[in-house]
C-alpha cells in the first residue's frame, strides 16, 4: 500500500507540474493506431462537399522512410498511406475492400490461385499508368532473396505473382493461407522508376524513398523540411476522383504538449489527443473530439540478448512489481484496460484464459531470489557480482512514455532494481533498437496490431534477424504455431490454436503487457468528411475537405 501511494504522489506531481508548463492540462498520450468504439462523435457534414484549402496534422513523430515495403513506425505510414494506393483496402469495419482492384479476388477451389481485375486508367502521380506490372514488381520484393525489409515472413505462402495481362494480376501460393486477403493492401509501387534498381538497394535509394516518392494515392509529395513541416498536394488525376482537399501538412511539434497549444491557438486542424488534455479540449470551442479503442497494445519489450531478462521468473516478477492498473488510472485517467497477452480483446482470436501478473512486489521479491537475486549492501539487487540495473528506453515527443519510464523507475527501485530511464529521437531510437543493433535493455513501444492476428511477424524465431522480433524472443512452440496457423481456414480452429500461443506468451512474459489504449483524435470543426478508423489514422483524407 506504502508503495502505490508513493506512485500515486509521483503521478501526480507530473501532472502538477505540466500544469505549471503548459497552463492548459497534464501528460499527454501519444497514440499511433485506433479502434473503433466511438463515445462522442464528430458534427454532422454542413452542406456539401467543397474543393479547396490544406488542412494542418500536428504531430511529434516525424517519419523516416516514404516505402510501405520497409517503414516499420506510424508516422511513415501516415505519409505513405496518402501517397500511395494497394490493390485493396481495409474499411472502417476490418473489413477488406477492392481499391485499385475492381473487386475482391477470385479465388480458386483449392484456395492456393488469387486473381485481381484491376481498374483502368489508374495514374501514378508522373502521369504513368499503373498496371499489373507494378503489382507484379511490387510483391516479387517481398519474394527476393535480397529483400531487406522486415516483411518477408508474412509472405512465405507466396509462390509466385505475374500478369495473365495489362489489367489482371494472378497470386499462386503454395498452400491455404487464411491471412492473405489482408496482404493485398500494400502500395505499389512504380516498375517504370524502380525496376533498375537492384532489391538489396532497394532500402537506402532514398532518391525515391526520401526525395521523390512516386504513388498513385491521393495526394503527391511536395516538399519535407525536417523537423518542421511536410507538404502534400492533391492528385489531380487520381483515379477515384480529385481529393477535396488542395494539400495536407503535417506539421511537426517536440512533444504532444506543444500539439495541444498548436489546436488552441488554430495553428493546427487535427492531431491524436492526449488522455491528460481531454478536458481542456473540450473547452476548445473550435475543436470537435471523436474517441475509439485502439486496435493496438503498449508494452515493455525485455530484450532476451541481455543476460538480466533471460530467466523466465525475472520476467514475471518485473510485471508483478509494476502497478498497471494504476498506471491506466492516472497516466491513462481511466482510458485503457489493462493487456495480458498480445492480441486485442476486439480480435476473433482473442483468448482471456492466460497467466496474469497482477501487482504483487512480495511475489516479485519471491521470484528474484528464485532466480539468484539478493539485496546488496546499497539495496540494489545483486546475482554473481553483478547489480541489477539497465537502461529503460522510449521515443521524444512522447511524453506518456517518457512517464511510463520514470514511474517504472519508482516501482522497479522499491524491490531494489536500479532503472534508468533515456529518451531517443525517433528515427536515432529506431535505429538504436531495430536490426541489426538491437542496442538497448528495454523500451516502452506499441503495437498496431494487423487485421490478422498472426503471430508470425513479431514472435517467429525467424524474424530476429531481420525482421520485427527485436527483443530476440524464441520458443520452438511459437515457432511451430506461427508456421502452421495459416493453413488452418476454419476461424474457430485457428483461434484455438492462437490462443495457446497467446497462453504461452503471457505465461513467458518476453514483454510486460501494459495496456490497450482509448485513442482519441481531436479536429478542427471546419473539417468535415472525417470517419474514425479502428487502426488507419490518415483514412480516406481525400474525401475531407473544409467549412470555411
Amino acid at each position: 500500500m506504502k508503495a502505490t501511494k508513493s506512485i500515486f504522489i509521483l503521478v501526480n506531481l507530473i501532472f502538477m507540474l505540466f500544469m505549471f508548463l503548459t497552463a492548459c492540462g497534464t501528460t499527454p498520450e501519444d497514440t499511433d493506431t485506433a479502434e473503433r468504439g466511438a463515445d462522442e462523435e464528430v458534427d454532422e457534414p454542413t452542406g456539401d462537399p467543397q474543393y479547396g484549402g490544406t488542412i494542418v496534422l500536428g504531430t511529434s513523430g516525424e517519419p523516416v522512410i516514404f516505402n510501405a515495403l520497409y517503414h516499420q513506425d506510424s508516422a511513415s505510414a501516415d505519409v505513405t498511406d496518402l501517397i500511395f494506393a494497394g490493390l485493396t483496402y481495409t474499411d472502417e469495419s476490418l473489413e477488406v475492400q477492392p481499391h485499385i482492384a475492381k473487386d475482391n479476388a477470385e479465388i480458386s477451389d483449392d484456395g492456393l490461385e488469387w486473381t485481381f481485375e484491376l481498374q483502368e486508367g489508374v495514374l501514378f502521380h508522373d502521369g504513368e499508368e499503373l498496371t499489373a506490372h507494378d503489382v507484379v514488381f511490387t510483391y516479387n520484393i517481398f519474394l527476393h532473396e535480397d529483400y531487406t525489409g522486415p516483411r518477408a515472413g508474412s509472405f512465405t505462402s507466396l509462390e509466385s505473382v505475374e500478369a495473365v495481362d495489362d489489367y489482371t494480376v494472378k497470386f499462386t501460393l503454395r498452400e491455404p493461407d487464411a491471412r492473405f486477403h489482408t496482404l493485398t493492401g500494400y502500395s505499389i509501387l512504380p516498375e517504370h522508376i524502380l525496376g533498375d534498381v537492384p532489391i538489396g538497394d532497394l532500402e537506402d535509394y532514398n532518391e525515391f524513398n526520401i526525395e521523390n516518392p512516386i504513388g498513385a494515392g491521393p495526394f503527391k509529395f511536395e516538399n519535407w523540411d525536417p523537423g518542421q513541416s511536410l507538404s502534400l498536394v492533391a492528385h489531380e488525376d487520381y483515379f477515384e476522383g480529385r481529393p477535396y482537399l488542395d494539400g495536407v501538412t503535417f506539421r511537426f511539434a517536440s512533444d504532444s504538449n506543444a500539439l495541444v497549444l498548436l489546436l488552441e491557438t488554430g495553428d493546427i486542424d487535427h492531431m491524436i489527443a492526449p488522455t491528460s488534455e481531454l478536458v481542456a479540449i473540450e473547452t476548445y470551442e473550435h475543436v470537435n473530439l471523436s474517441s475509439t479503442l485502439a486496435l493496438r497494445y503498449d508494452y515493455i519489450g525485455w530484450n532476451l540478448q541481455n543476460p538480466l531478462f533471460e530467466d523466465v521468473r525475472v520476467r514475471q516478477a518485473l510485471t508483478h512489481a509494476i502497478d498497471r492498473q494504476e498506471i491506466t488510472e492516472t497516466v491513462l485517467e481511466g482510458q485503457a484496460e489493462v493487456a495480458h497477452a498480445p492480441v486485442s480483446p476486439l480480435s476473433w482470436a482473442y483468448n482471456e484464459d492466460v497467466a496474469r501478473f497482477d501487482y504483487d512486489p512480495d511475489r516479485a521479491l519471491e521470484l528474484l531470489s528464485e532466480a539468484g537475486w539478493e539485496p546488496g549492501e546499497d539495496g540494489i539487487l545483486e546475482k554473481d557480482g553483478e547489480k541489477f540495473s539497465f537502461t529503460i528506453l522510449s521515443n521524444d515527443g512522447n511524453t506518456t512514455r517518457r512517464d511510463i519510464g520514470i514511474i517504472v523507475q519508482q516501482y522497479l527501485g522499491q524491490i531494489g532494481i536500479e532503472v534508468k530511464p533515456e529518451q531517443m529521437e525517433w528515427g536515432a531510437f529506431l535505429d538504436k533498437i531495430n536490426p541489426p543493433n538491437y542496442d538497448f535493455d528495454a523500451i516502452v513501444l506499441a503495437w498496431g496490431l494487423a487485421l490478422d492476428p498472426d503471430p508470425s511477424a513479431i514472435w517467429h524465431s525467424k524474424e530476429i534477424e531481420n525482421g520485427l522480433n527485436n527483443i530476440s524472443y524464441r520458443n520452438d512452440r511459437i515457432d511451430e504455431i506461427s508456421d502452421i496457423n495459416t493453413t488452418i481456414i476454419d476461424q474457430d480452429e485457428r483461434a484455438e490454436l492462437l490462443g495457446e500461443a497467446w497462453a504461452i506468451l503471457a505465461e513467458e512474459q518476453p514483454y510486460t503487457f501494459l495496456y490497450y489504449p482509448n485513442q482519441f483524435v481531436a479536429l478542427n470543426r471546419d473539417v468535415q468528411g472525417f470517419t474514425h478508423h479502428p487502426r488507419v489514422d490518415m483514412y480516406k483524407v481525400n474525401e475531407w475537405w473544409l467549412n470555411r
